[in-house]
């Protein structure tokens, strides 16, 4: 069977984004973020410091064998963690907001862009980051809203 694609082309810069409620203050949504007692609990296995603007930072996610360089750009307590992280050559910058709703609730928003490379390339680094980050923002739903540590990034592409 023979297939024929049409060629695609982006007419805009690709943005990666996930978005979930947690039923827990943006200060204490936020904390998690930056605290990476709290952090490793839902997210990365080890981090060398705590996320405050300026900081460079190495987090680890020992399941994969992998790591990655991290530098914050700026963090507003309770609103806003920036950050850009990547190899050198090929950065990407993450906002994390976080918007106070009802019933001391919070809208978790992550947003990825500053994608390079081929088209195929980048879908398939913009599908990974959606699936990545909104296992990340469930993990943290679980901890924050039932206490409960799902290990949910280290199985999300078992090995």
């Amino acid at each position: 069977m023979l297939v024929f694609m049409q060629r695609l082309e982006l007419t805009q810069a690709p943005v990666a984004s996930a978005s979930m409620i947690i039923r827990r203050p943006a200060a204490e949504v936020c904390e998690a973020f930056t605290d990476p007692s709290v952090t490793t609990r839902f997210w990365f296995s080890r981090g060398s410091g705590r996320m405050v603007e300026g900081a460079e930072l190495r987090w680890e996610w020992e399941a994969y064998g992998v790591s990655v360089q991290v530098w914050v750009k700026a963090v507003e307590e309770g609103r806003l963690i920036r950050f850009e992280w990547g190899n050198y050559e090929q950065p990407t910058q993450v906002d994390v907001t976080f918007t106070p709703q009802p019933a001391n609730a919070t809208l978790v928003e992550v947003t990825e862009t500053g994608f390079q490379g081929s088209g195929d390339e980048t879908l398939r680094w913009v599908n990974d980051t959606v699936g990545g980050f909104t296992t990340v923002l469930c993990a943290l739903k679980a901890l924050l809203e039932h206490g409960i540590e799902l290990g949910a990034v280290a199985d999300h592409h078992p090995v």
